[in-house]
């Protein structure tokens, strides 16, 4: 892949895809194909194998994907199951079929079992029952793996996965019914101060553990494992290192400027009681993460701040 390439990057509208496209731009890389989803949807098998035909992409970055936390989860899980399916299907076969040089798919850690041994190593998968409140992604995400796997076995076709820990950063969905942890967090805090509030209430007991990894960090790893990594074994990306939720609200509490009291609702679920990653097969490559967390949220919320109302609303991947 060289600044020539015609590199395709489905999803670029989302939290990853755009943090991709950020790091192509930063490298040289202008020959992007981009589609929103008016203009492609990529659930639509049509739609997606006019895109390829038309544009004869050489690389393809498969970011594209429909996320959101424990409630939307819940609250939809066929939506989850059956868009991820035929995206992921859909982009592939048509990378395959249209003589796509490599694909690199971004998956999820949330594809480990719920009580996985940790760190959580690439081999762990599929060894245990999924968390319940996102089995439904866990699924689909297990299967573009399968995919990945299935397609180099029979017919050799270069695709890579990549299983990013939890990220944030830039362009992340800051929608309170479909968010992850860390945005709904940031989110939550700057509206208590901005009204003046005292208390803020939190969903789980606070002490499940997280791994955050900044998605301009995924974006870097994903360029170089786009160049470096070539094995049909799916590789974590993450930091190595987790964070309680209580000691994570204390970070987004302090970049937010919010000093009240933070009150947890263990009626609501917690969620997997830890998620680590297992890097050592990532440092094996030679690629490690630069940006610390507490650095990385003072950044998302000076960027939040800035894009409020956009923020607001939640991001379309």
């Amino acid at each position: 892949m060289n600044e020539q390439s015609r590199i395709y990057v489905a999803g670029h509208q989302g939290l990853v895809g755009s943090a991709i496209v950020r790091r192509l731009r930063s490298s040289g890389f202008q020959n992007l194909i981009l589609r929103t989803r008016a203009e492609a949807d990529l659930t639509s098998r049509r739609a997606v194998e006019a895109l390829f035909e038309s544009e004869k992409p050489e690389y393809v970055f498969l970011a594209a994907a429909k996320v959101g936390g424990i409630l939307a989860n819940s609250m939809y899980p066929a939506d989850f199951i059956r868009d991820n399916l035929a995206i992921q299907l859909n982009v592939i076969d048509a990378a395959w079929r249209h003589g796509v040089k490599k694909l690199e798919f971004l998956g999820s850690s949330c594809i480990y079992p719920k009580f996985c041994p940790q760190p959580m190593k690439e081999e762990y998968l599929l060894t245990g029952t999924l968390e319940p409140t996102n089995e439904w992604y866990a699924v689909a995400k297990i299967a573009g793996i399968k995919l990945c796997q299935a397609y180099r076995a029979q017919h050799g076709f270069n695709a890579i996965s990549l299983m990013p820990t939890n990220l944030y950063g830039p362009f992340d969905n800051f929608d309170l019914k479909s968010s992850h942890v860390l945005p709904a967090m940031i989110r939550k805090f700057h509206e208590a101060v901005s009204e003046g509030r005292s208390e803020v209430v939190l969903w789980g007991t606070g002490s499940p553990r997280r791994e955050f990894l900044h998605v301009d960090d995924l974006a870097d790893a994903a360029l170089f494992l786009m160049w470096n990594y070539e094995e049909s074994e799916i590789l974590n990306v993450g930091v190595g290192e987790d964070v309680a939720i209580s000691e994570l609200a204390g970070m987004v509490a302090s970049a937010v400027g919010y000093r009240g009291s933070i009150v947890y609702d263990p009626s609501k679920p917690d969620g997997t009681p830890r998620k680590l990653l297992d890097v050592t097969r990532l440092h094996k490559t030679g690629w490690k993460p630069s940006i610390p967390l507490e650095q990385g949220i003072r950044t998302t919320y000076e960027w939040f701040v800035m894009h409020e109302e956009f923020a607001r609303v939640g991001v379309t991947q």
